[in-house]
């Protein structure tokens, strides 16, 4: 993913925004040919699975919690949370995260090459409130339990090796993970409105069984150079967002996803996403919906990203959309489920080939844990 320099001007239709950099007046919240839609058009109406897509594409529903998905099956997870996929030769796998405790941990589904769902199946159990968590370079998925001294469980998605839990890492109520395979460390978010921004940098790696974990400092404001200070005791004896004076502080953190030196994160607590800028050790503040009138974007969550540089990011609540953000500093809607208020959208992964989105509902229409849907959206993705 390309790197974005941000505009600090661009006309907008009738609101101010603050979108990277400093705050900036002017992000592109439509296609002027287009108001109100992005780069795919304005949403259609609900088709059958109830969710409202752009001219060109379509859903389906890949798993429902507690039911069997596909030959040889397992039942699905409930409330399920993050998400990531997988080659898997000429096929490819999703794996998802089950956010309940004390049964939580991730199950997998496997795809042919012609998308037909080959099997199910766990490759984590018996862990706590699994929200979100990341892929690794070594095709592992880190499970995150969003928990008061949670861990990091380092997973095989294709269900062989058994899952190791990872407390060199750090315990703390943990969010998403995000490898930087440039610097060799592993960014990490954590969901508690006095959060911090941590990465962990493992001594060999490859192998998560030990290294060092810092927190990002930085001053007052939100755009500048940043430091990273050690995490004295990662075993959170003491929390860990109390050990190191200066610690920057981020109102819930959600989402992180990392691209070309850059490591982007969500914050719930205050609707915003944050860039850091890895080769550069800044930080910048790339959207606020507090300073638009009606924003596109709010209930940031889970996000994820593509080859052509846009970013997908899940809201929880919010008008239950997956809304984009494009290289050229548009925020729009991609798609909207219906029908669904009590529950928020999870998990959004594209399949390793860029032609399928995956994500669930996590409580679907019941707005119960036990109530999970999990969608496949195929259509004209830009590559």
């Amino acid at each position: 993913m390309e790197r974005r320099t941000f505009l600090r001007g661009a006309v907008i239709g009738s609101s101010a925004a603050a979108f990277g950099g400093t705050l900036w007046r002017g992000a592109a919240f439509a296609d002027p040919a287009q108001p109100g839609t992005g780069p795919y058009g304005a949403l259609g109406s609900a088709d059958a699975n109830g969710i409202q897509l752009p001219a060109g594409f379509s859903s389906r529903v890949i798993a429902r919690s507690g039911q069997k998905v596909g030959p040889p099956s397992s039942p699905w997870p409930n409330a399920p949370a993050g998400g990531a996929c997988y080659a898997d030769g000429s096929g490819w796998i999703y794996v998802s995260n089950s956010e309940i405790s004390p049964s939580g941990g991730a199950g997998a589904v496997k795809f042919s090459a012609t998308g037909a769902i080959t099997g199910a199946y766990r490759i984590l159990s018996n862990t706590r409130t699994n929200c979100a968590g990341g892929k690794t370079p070594w095709n592992t998925w880190l499970s995150c339990e969003e928990v008061d001294r949670g861990y990091v469980y380092e997973t095989d998605p294709w269900g062989v090796k058994a899952a190791v839990r990872r407390d060199a890492m750090g315990r703390f109520k943990h969010e998403a993970a995000a490898a930087d395979p440039v610097r060799k460390t592993i960014y990490l978010t954590e969901d508690v409105s006095d959060g911090c921004f941590y990465r962990f940098t493992p001594t060999t790696w490859g192998d998560l069984s030990a290294g060092k974990l810092e927190v990002l400092k930085m001053g007052s404001g939100t755009s500048g150079p940043v430091t990273w200070a050690q995490v004295p005791d990662p075993s959170g004896a003491t929390a860990t967002r109390g050990q190191v004076s200066g610690a920057k502080r981020f109102n819930g953190g959600e989402g992180c996803y990392y691209a070309d030196d850059t490591c982007w994160f969500t914050t719930k607590g205050d609707n915003r996403v944050w860039q850091y800028n890895a080769a550069a050790s800044t930080l910048e503040l790339a959207y606020d919906d507090s300073l638009v009138s009606g924003p596109p974007l709010t209930g940031v969550d889970n996000v994820t990203g593509t080859a052509s540089g846009d970013l997908f990011i899940a809201e929880d609540g919010g008008n239950m959309e997956i809304c984009m953000i494009t290289p050229a500093e548009v925020v729009a809607p991609f798609l909207r489920i219906t029908g669904q208020s009590g529950s928020e959208i999870t998990g959004p992964a594209f399949s390793p080939n860029g032609t399928r989105l995956y994500f669930s509902s996590q409580r679907g229409t019941s707005g119960s844990s036990s109530g999970g849907i999990t969608y496949e959206v195929t259509g004209p993705f830009r590559s």
